[in-house]
């Protein structure tokens, strides 16, 4: 194996699962969060000698976005719509792996479908900077590298995003004040 294979795997396929996370998230499909991660450890791996400093998930997000972004644009251009999924890969995963009871696993799944409801009725800027933040766990820094906008939107975004999740979340249980 060579040189810039071994360095690539180690410092940019650790961050895999946060790339299909985020892409998940970007995307709403799983199917297409596979082929944008995808496209973006191909662009990733051909662009590794230009990764500057010691970030490699911000950078491996940051590419990922723009490979969203990317397909999204010519996915409009077609004007094909996507089919729906038919079933969630954690509703599978809840049948077939060993784990909580029955009752855990029915409410974990919920709480899964209440979070990605609440998540994507954000405009996509809050929803980025809100997964990159709670989920993806990224400092404010590495969100304003990865989205290529200034901290202070960052901050501003992520508090209006916290703050309509929450009206959100209160809206949804009956007899709370929102």
């Amino acid at each position: 194996m060579d040189d810039k294979r071994r360095r690539f795997e180690s410092e940019v396929m650790p961050h895999l699962d946060a790339a299909w996370r985020f892409a998940r998230w970007l995307t709403r499909s799983a199917a297409d969060a596979e082929d944008v991660v995808q496209e973006a450890c191909l662009r990733a791996y051909r662009g590794y000698e230009g990764l500057r400093g010691t970030d490699a998930k911000a950078w491996l997000l940051a590419i990922v976005r723009n490979c969203q972004a990317t397909d999204f644009r010519q996915r409009q251009r077609q004007a094909a719509l996507p089919l729906p999924e038919s079933h969630d890969a954690r509703d599978v995963a809840a049948v077939v792996a060993p784990g909580p009871d029955p009752e855990r696993a029915a409410m974990q799944r919920d709480e899964a479908r209440q979070l990605d409801r609440l998540l994507g009725a954000l405009p996509p800027e809050q929803r980025e900077v809100l997964v990159l933040r709670e989920i993806e766990d990224m400092d404010y820094r590495q969100i304003a590298a990865i989205l290529g906008i200034p901290i202070g939107t960052v901050m501003s975004r992520l508090a209006r995003a916290r703050a309509a999740l929450k009206l959100r979340c209160q809206a949804d249980v009956p007899g709370s004040r929102a």
